[in-house]
């Protein structure tokens, strides 16, 4: 079955405290049927670990997760939703497990019991070399004395509630021995986490996601035997893939993965792109997984006039904005050199066994050359200059790094040598700028998002259609989205920051009078709340406890992520509780009042944007994604806040009665999607140019011969003038509005083709 359209579904487990299972995806179907999508996305199906809120911690990667439903809940799933005229599509995660708990993983805790004699010693990347007497090294302990507190419970050693495996021969019974004198005799050595050394490739640097070495076809058949299953029983229409750049070698994985699912499955792959960067075209897969088209989408809608302005107001903070490209650089070398410091401890010995040759400088010469790496690994085809140009820009910034860049070249045609390289830039791209840069930089947060960009004040209309026109001749079976279970804020949240960027001095104005009367405990911290706030601040000013739970929540991983004044290693407590302390102030006082008459003023504004941004994904060149939930208003923060329940009542209310206005764009797309498949999968894509004085509020383009597509944007900025004379030529042929049903052809004002909804979908009535 063709994939014209996804819905994704956070899957969980009873445990989670919020399941959502096959069952209830089951109760979804008629809904999501009625709704127009051709496919249900299912995020990671597999067993995971106990009480999973996401499922990308797979555990046992050969059978379904048992508290989801198991295969029979999954195939009665499948059924139904056959039955209904829908297909589905599963998220997997080849890249890592789950080994929060070694109990709960077979492979792992066969690996910790008999070591390089295990059958699965190959299926993980184990750094042997690392620990003296060949143990693996895992970073779990509180600190290294808790080894002291280690005792012999049976077949396994304990602390607290945390089990690990002991070796045959190696009990008590064998060899008399408390603890701490067993636990040497492993073949794992057990040390705190605060040492920052991993035995084995972790997911980024998070020590509970070991790296599967998907290189040795052992090991991709082990890991695809139920995914093969999937497809070989036509169960699944396509897949998702979790960061392939991961992997040792990604091209070779999805070769093997394309031989396995057949020339036909829908294969979607996590790729975060950078702005400059292209998808390169010899993967055997339909495209990316949508940040790209997330970026282009979302960025119609920041108003470039704002720039100026926003960027004074957090210079007046004591923000550099110029050096911006300059922390970025540093924050990555910090990133390999500090949070990656063991993954960079193993490439330097692996350069070393390849070449026999060290240099003290060498640690320093690799962060300083990532950290003229752009994108996220540089060995695919497309990008075979990229790190020779790296090497060039780092011995010139930095000369005295020669003789160190020069050993690692002379080891880079090692092949371990490469794939460790390419990996540790991957993370270090990951830690420095989603993960951390994104939660400092204050000037327009709606910005800050994965394959963004920040730096880049929005999307231009040229630089859109030339994007979507080469995603139409390219790409045209590529995902594209606006939200998803790893964005930092939900869709609809980020149209109304972006509206601030119409209003710059207006929200400068506010602002600078909150300082003064609810001054933060730090201004850049402030500036970069405030914006939040904004983003989900109910427009009746009705703050409810819940919104309040998830404003803080929302506040402790934003300050922790960004490390300035606090850090999930190091938190700051005394920072944390005033923090705590001012956004309550905010909430309960007078800015709080005047937060609502601001948000008040431009909420419509705000959902304008959000209504044109979400037709514009439905409709440009790709296969939309529509998140859960997000066909109506949502006021999504980053995860968890993202992966919470959401209200199909509501939903089922707002499809029935036809009134909501995100409810009518999103089901007119999807259906006229279904209606005409060729139109969106394999027609072309042309802009239209608008005329007249507001032509630049007015985003439009024809989808094959039959579609037009038209949004307006800016509105706020737009208020000032009116439309005045401005219109739209519409090619020849009459065009009705599937959102207001009325008739147009020729020329039409844009105050007429918007009076009902600021977006319009236009199909040609002989066609």
């Amino acid at each position: 079955m063709t994939v014209l359209s996804t819905y994704r579904l956070q899957m969980r487990g009873p445990a989670s405290g919020e399941a959502f299972t096959f069952a209830d995806a089951e109760n979804l179907v008629d809904y999501l049927a009625e709704l127009g999508v051709s496919h249900l996305y299912l995020s990671p199906i597999l067993t995971a670990g106990e009480g999973s809120t996401h499922g990308y911690d797979v555990t046992d990667p050969t059978t379904i997760s048992a508290e989801l439903g198991g295969p029979e809940g999954f195939d009665r799933l499948v059924r139904r939703a056959r039955a209904a005229g829908l297909g589905v599509v599963v998220d997997i995660v080849p890249n890592h497990v789950g080994v929060e708990s070694p109990e709960q993983n077979a492979w792992w805790w066969d690996l910790l019991t008999h070591g390089r004699q295990s059958r699965y010693a190959s299926f993980f990347d184990v750094d042997w070399t690392l620990d003296p007497d060949g143990r693996i090294v895992l970073p779990v302990l509180g600190s290294d004395d808790d080894v002291a507190d280690l005792t012999v419970d049976g077949e396994v050693l304990r602390l607290g509630d945390r089990t690990w495996p002991i070796a045959p021969g190696t009990e008590p019974d064998a060899q008399p021995g408390t603890g701490p004198q067993v636990h040497d005799r492993q073949h794992y050595k057990l040390i705190g986490w605060r040492n920052n050394v991993c035995g084995y490739r972790r997911f980024f640097s998070i020590t509970s996601l070991a790296g599967l070495r998907q290189e040795d076809r052992a090991v991709f058949d082990a890991t695809h035997e139920e995914v093969r299953r999937w497809l070989t029983e036509g169960l699944v229409d396509g897949i998702r893939i979790d960061h392939p750049d991961g992997l040792s070698d990604p091209a070779g994985y999805l070769t093997w993965l394309r031989e396995l699912a057949g020339p036909q499955a829908w294969i979607v792959i996590e790729k975060i792109l950078a702005v400059d960067e292209g998808l390169d075209d010899s993967l055997p897969v339909a495209g990316t997984t949508g940040y790209d088209a997330l970026r282009e989408c979302g960025g119609l809608f920041v108003d470039p006039s704002g720039k100026k302005a926003l960027t004074a107001l957090v210079e007046a903070a004591g923000v550099d904005h110029a050096a911006a490209h300059a922390e970025a650089r540093e924050l990555k070398k910090q990133a390999v050199t500090v949070t990656l410091g063991s993954e960079l401890a193993r490439l330097r010995r692996t350069v070393v066994a390849a070449t026999g040759r060290d240099h003290d400088r060498l640690p320093e010469a690799i962060s300083v050359l990532l950290s003229h790496i752009g994108v996220y690994r540089s060995d695919y085809p497309s990008l075979s200059t990229v790190l020779p140009v790296a090497l060039a820009e780092t011995a010139t910034e930095q000369p005295e790094l020669a003789d160190a860049l020069e050993l690692l070249a002379a080891a880079l045609p090692h092949r371990e040598v490469e794939v460790r390289l390419q990996q540790l830039c991957g993370a270090a791209t990951a830690k420095s700028m989603e993960d951390c840069l994104f939660y400092r930089d204050a000037r327009l947060v709606s910005l800050n998002e994965v394959g963004g960009e920040p730096d880049r004040f929005g999307v231009s209309a040229a630089e859109f259609h030339q994007r979507a026109a080469v995603r139409a001749a390219m790409w045209p079976a590529a995902m594209t989205t606006l939200t998803t279970h790893d964005t930092k804020r939900g869709e609809d949240v980020r149209a109304r920051i972006g509206v601030l960027s119409q209003v710059p001095s207006l929200w400068s104005e506010f602002v600078q009078g909150w300082q003064t009367s609810a001054p933060p405990p730090d201004p850049v911290t402030g500036l970069f709340l405030w914006q939040n706030m904004f983003g989900v601040w109910p427009a009746d000013g009705s703050v409810t406890d819940s919104v309040r739970q998830r404003l803080h929540a929302y506040t402790e991983k934003a300050i922790r992520e960004a490390a300035l004044h606090t850090s999930w290693n190091d938190p700051d407590e005394q920072f944390e509780a005033a923090v705590h302390g001012w956004v309550d102030t905010v909430i309960d006082g007078p800015v709080g009042a005047e937060m609502t008459a601001l948000v008040s003023r431009l909420d419509a504004h705000g959902r304008t944007d959000a209504l044109g941004q979400k037709l514009i994904m439905l409709t440009a060149p790709g296969v939309p994604d529509v998140y859960q939930g997000t066909e109506l208003w949502e006021d999504s923060l980053v995860d968890p806040d993202n992966r919470r329940a959401v209200d199909y009542a509501a939903r089922r209310q707002a499809l029935a009665s036809g009134e909501h206005p995100k409810m009518r764009v999103v089901r007119a797309a999807l259906h006229l999607r279904r209606e005409r498949p060729d139109t969106f999968l394999s027609g072309g894509y042309q802009p239209l140019l608008a005329d007249g004085d507001a032509a630049e509020h007015v985003v439009s383009f024809l989808r094959g011969e039959d579609v037009v597509v038209a949004a307006s944007r800016w509105t706020a900025r737009l208020d000032e003038t009116g439309w005045g004379e401005t219109s739209l030529t519409l090619p020849e042929g009459t065009w009705t509005d599937r959102l207001t049903g009325v008739s147009r052809h020729g020329r039409v004002r844009t105050s007429d083709l918007f009076a009902g909804l600021p977006a319009a979908l236009l199909v040609r009535d002989d066609a």
